[in-house]
């Protein structure tokens, strides 16, 4: 196990009652205008709803920020950065998903950035971190991302189609709020790609070459497992309220660093190039993953059998035949893939209808800026040759 610093201060209000602790959450934390980002038309009314009056009866003055879209775009940070300005704001309270979310994150930064600073090209684009923020809360809507609870935003430049994530401690979020219920009025492809998202965060950290990291291998395995069996569910039956809170309740200890703790941040490659599929077709980020991930698993297997191997059995079950590694990973593959479909995702980008057309210009935008996609601690370094043929693998 590798030495390490665990860091989450994040206070989590979690269940059918959480949201009465907003408004001790925004006075204990200074709030005396409070910025309100959500989807707009699009939002879960609930919640929404819920937030602004919580404000209004505790004559907490806030103004609203609406209208964000899944895939948050620079042009609107850059619009939300000059808002928050303008309204001296002081405290960030988005309600929603990722998207929500990230971009407040990225306003909250982007208001501290010295004079001739540029958020993209010198944060997102070479993966800077932000030191200092205004403080932001979080009502969660959509269980996916984990980025209630962690340090970490994306960003995509629509002008390049570009998706990049940065981050920083400033940036964790001071509470989350998590109501299972407020996710009950997603959509199952929604639901679906939410479920992904997190099976993804947490295979993205498990497939590491370093040795003696049993406790953190078997808690990331008992994670995913516990979404083989909840995912499907809340597929069946949207208002399962027991299984949504596991759900919940995954998404936010995929993603808050403590299963990385004695292992590195993981490999990351997957969702470098599943962020080009998002950036040039504009797919839902969970889709992008259910599409690349199997592939992926495909092209580095070869590099760590063991640790494949080791996943097939105590995640999925797969009989490990001893004389032949290359079978029983396939098997692994297979029932991942079986169990993507079953949730309704594409597990092949001709599933998404999406062909070889753009694949030289994917692996161009992958590349730009870096020397390989992923963290460079993970299974295998992947560049251009390698990020096409993974494409490649993904279509067939």
């Amino acid at each position: 196990m590798l030495d390490f610093v665990f860091y989450c201060p994040t206070r989590v209000i979690f269940g059918k009652t959480a949201m009465d602790s907003l408004p001790d959450m925004l006075k204990q934390h200074g709030a005396t205008k409070v910025m309100l980002l959500h989807y707009g038309k699009d939002s879960p009314a609930a919640p929404v709803s819920q937030a602004i009056g919580a404000l209004k009866d505790n004559d907490i003055p806030f103004v609203e920020f609406a209208d964000i879209k899944p895939n948050p775009i620079l042009s609107r940070v850059l619009e939300g950065i000059e808002f928050c300005r303008k309204n001296e704001v002081d405290f960030l309270l988005p309600v929603g998903g990722g998207s929500v979310i990230d971009t407040a994150k990225a306003i909250a930064a982007g208001v501290k950035l010295k004079d001739g600073e540029d958020i993209w090209r010198d944060y997102y684009f070479p993966k800077n971190r932000f030191s200092q923020s205004l403080p932001l809360g979080v009502v969660l809507t959509i269980p996916a991302t984990g980025t209630e609870s962690s340090f970490g935003t994306c960003m995509t430049n629509e002008k390049t189609f570009s998706k990049r994530y940065t981050g920083g401690e400033c940036l964790i979020p001071k509470f989350a709020i998590m109501n299972p219920e407020f996710s009950m009025t997603l959509s199952p492809y929604q639901t679906a790609c939410g479920v992904f998202d997190i099976v993804s965060h947490l295979a993205e950290r498990y497939f590491v070459n370093f040795p003696d990291v049993d406790l953190s291998d078997r808690l990331i395995e008992a994670c995913i497992r516990t979404l083989l069996i909840n995912g499907p569910i809340v597929i069946r039956d949207p208002q399962n309220y027991a299984a949504r809170a596991e759900i919940m309740w995954a998404g936010s200890i995929a993603h808050n660093k403590i299963l990385e703790a004695g292992r590195t941040h993981g490999d990351w490659a997957s969702h470098d190039m599943g962020h080009e599929l998002s950036g040039f077709y504009d797919m839902a980020h969970g889709a992008t993953l259910s599409i690349i991930m199997p592939a992926w698993m495909k092209y580095v297997h070869k590099h760590n059998q063991t640790k494949f191997v080791q996943f097939a059995r105590r995640v999925f079950d797969v009989d490990i035949d001893y004389a032949n590694a290359e079978e029983t990973i396939a098997e692994m593959i297979l029932r991942l893939e079986n169990y993507i479909r079953s949730l309704g995702l594409p597990a092949r980008l001709s599933d998404a209808k999406i062909d070889d057309s753009r694949f030289d210009e994917m692996v161009k935008s992958a590349m730009a800026g870096r020397k390989h996609v992923g963290t460079g601690n993970g299974i295998a370094l992947l560049r251009e040759k390698e990020i096409l043929d993974v494409f490649k693998l993904a279509l067939q």
